[in-house]
């Protein structure tokens, strides 16, 4: 049987938090008269993608880097402060972690946001140590949907990557993990499961999946 690694995406994926982000870029959005923050340019533009790029997108034009990165850490400040008394992990989670952890699968988070915030979410769970590595928005140069943040996981854990299944929810970060050539397990936090493809697994959460269904993952084709 393939000796495989697991690499959970964080934001939707670990923790459903997407609604606490949606609202902290939305209110900034607002307060310095930028385009609306729709669901749509949420899910398109700013879901998964670093903080600081978001900010260079859309205050570019009229805001120098420090300016940017003052304003982006108001918005970390308020999601935090919205985050916080809500904080659970998804449903599963933690047995799924666990029951990993002693079939001997390797764990990794490789997520685009900023390690503070991977440690606020990890720490308050009191999660971070089941992980055996975190790659974070600032140890890759090129953002989701680029493989280089789950390539650089599959080396932090010495696994090949095609012996690595990748959680996500996003659609950059589905694509990512398919570009590196891993196994795909799509979560419908943030799409419905008809959006998340081409993947391996659909789960609503981790109450849907146990290690003998991702094992046998390696024993079957990829279907499209």
């Amino acid at each position: 049987m393939t000796q495989y690694a697991a690499i959970f995406d964080m934001d939707g994926t670990l923790v459903d938090n997407n609604p606490y982000h949606f609202k902290a870029w939305k209110e900034l959005f607002e307060q310095y008269n930028r385009v609306e923050v729709t669901t749509d340019l949420f899910n398109e533009e700013i879901s998964g993608v670093p903080g600081m790029v978001i900010m260079r997108n859309f205050f570019g034009n009229d805001y120098d880097e420090e300016e940017m990165k003052a304003m982006f850490q108001e918005k970390t400040v308020r999601y935090r402060d919205i985050y916080l008394p809500s904080m659970t992990p998804i449903n599963g989670l933690e047995r799924l972690l666990q029951e990993l952890k002693n079939a001997g699968v390797k764990l990794a988070v490789a997520s685009s946001a900023t390690t503070s915030n991977i440690d606020f979410v990890l720490n308050n769970l009191s999660l971070k140590s089941m992980f055996d590595t975190i790659v974070d928005g600032p140890r890759v140069s090129k953002p989701k949907p680029n493989p280089q943040i789950f390539l650089k996981a599959a080396d932090d854990l010495g696994v090949k990557p095609e012996h690595c299944i990748v959680f996500e929810d996003s659609l950059s970060g589905i694509k990512a993990a398919n570009a590196a050539g891993m196994k795909v397990v799509g979560i419908t936090t943030s799409h419905t499961a008809d959006e998340l493809h081409p993947v391996d697994m659909v789960i609503n959460d981790y109450a849907d999946v146990n290690e003998h269904r991702l094992a046998a993952l390696f024993e079957k084709e990829k279907h499209e």
